[in-house]
């Protein structure tokens, strides 16, 4: 069997890591990894595939920025080519990335067998880009491998056939798991002077969490254009970031789009009271991530793996396709309300936190899953319910 995976973005490579890693040690399976580009710095793809050990893509697309029209039709366009030229027997796509969209549609009109991984999440918001993403990519994927029961129900109610809704659990947290050993031993712990009770004579000490006293610091994420496209609204996530940093350090690694911003909007003064940093590697965020005292993000993913390792979430959006988070995790909704970010971070530091629980199947074995029913399956035989 000959699968093709389609990325673009990093939550995609986060996603497929695993999967590939999975189908790899399963005898009669070849893989095709697509790249189509639609993140193409050193910051937001490569330093990824290296940490993750994913190889090198077979094929890169090369579409880099635009609007979400012109990146569609790119990839639309090259990966067409790419499709008929290797005519795999599957293709999986990841996520609710403009790739995602782009890939699944060209499949269904070649009438290539589609799987979507991260199936059925639904914050019933059409203004956003990455909902129309899901909804549709759902609409013509062959199989939807879900990470939760909420994720079920979305699928059932729009219409989609039981038989090909497979709850598999969250990819994402199968790369959290294997990769916390190497967040444990990060140094960038030590590069940021965040933990106490060592004695830092070089930037580049190991910082293993077991031998040092992590000082309290809070971890912020934002990128979403609601956010940080907007003067008014920006200016006033900033302000409230830097009056909770008169409490503890606020880390931030700074998305492109929101760099550019800050200079934009001219708030690199104000903005520079707080930790700004370079977008980080998977590891190097993830050694930040599982010991911050709270973390702020409007990350969809950064909401499963802060649930998964049980540090309180505050989430700057006013939805989220994520509910499990919220109902059985440690992630707290607050949308534009700064107020109310205020207080939710006042409350952490008063030691009532947020407690949650990890969803069931979020286990570092939800690849295994996915490829335990790609193995099983026949995709000759495999009825194309998206055309």
């Amino acid at each position: 069997m000959h699968v093709m995976h389609v990325v673009g973005a990093r939550p995609n490579f986060v996603k497929v890591a695993p999967v590939m890693a999975a189908l790899g040690r399963r005898s009669g399976t070849t893989q095709t990894l697509v790249h189509t580009g639609q993140h193409y710095d050193v910051e937001m793809s490569e330093v990824f595939f290296r940490q993750l050990g994913i190889p090198k893509p077979d094929i890169n697309l090369g579409v880099g920025s635009g609007s979400h029209a012109e990146q569609t039709a790119r990839i639309m366009d090259r990966f067409e080519l790419v499709l008929l030229d290797r005519r795999p027997d599957l293709v999986l796509v990841y996520g609710d990335v403009n790739s995602t969209l782009a890939a699944a549609l060209v499949c269904t009109k070649s009438l290539v067998p589609l799987g979507h991984v991260e199936s059925g999440l639904r914050s019933f918001d059409r203004s956003m880009p990455e909902e129309i993403n899901r909804v549709l990519t759902d609409q013509v994927a062959d199989l939807l491998f879900t990470p939760s029961a909420d994720a079920d129900e979305n699928l059932l109610r729009e219409g989609r056939p039981r038989e090909n809704i497979h709850r598999v659990g969250n990819v994402m947290i199968d790369t959290l798991v294997r990769c916390l050993e190497g967040a444990n031993s990060s140094r960038i712990l030590g590069q940021l002077r965040l933990c106490q009770g060592t004695d830092w004579q070089g930037l580049d000490s190991k910082v293993p969490r077991q031998s040092a006293t992590t000082s309290p610091y809070g971890l912020v994420t934002l990128h979403r254009p609601p956010n940080v496209d907007d003067h008014v609204t920006f200016s006033k996530i900033i302000k409230t970031l830097i009056d909770i940093s008169r409490d503890l350090p606020v880390v931030f690694p700074v998305h492109p789009r929101t760099r550019k911003q800050i200079t934009t909007l001219g708030l690199g003064d104000s903005a520079s009271q707080l930790r700004l940093l370079d977008p980080l590697g998977y590891v190097e965020f993830l050694a930040l991530e599982r010991v911050a005292t709270f973390v702020i993000t409007d990350s969809g993913g950064v909401q499963e793996e802060t649930t998964y390792l049980g540090i309180p979430c505050l989430t700057v959006r006013q939805n989220t396709e994520r509910p499990v988070t919220v109902t059985l995790g440690t992630n707290t909704v607050v949308g534009n309300d700064m107020d109310r970010l205020r207080a939710e971070v006042h409350r952490i530091l008063s030691g009532l936190p947020k407690r949650g629980q990890v969803p069931p199947l979020w286990d570092g074995k939800a690849s295994e899953r996915i490829a335990d029913i790609l193995t099983g399956r026949s995709t000759h035989n495999l009825v194309l319910t998206g055309v």
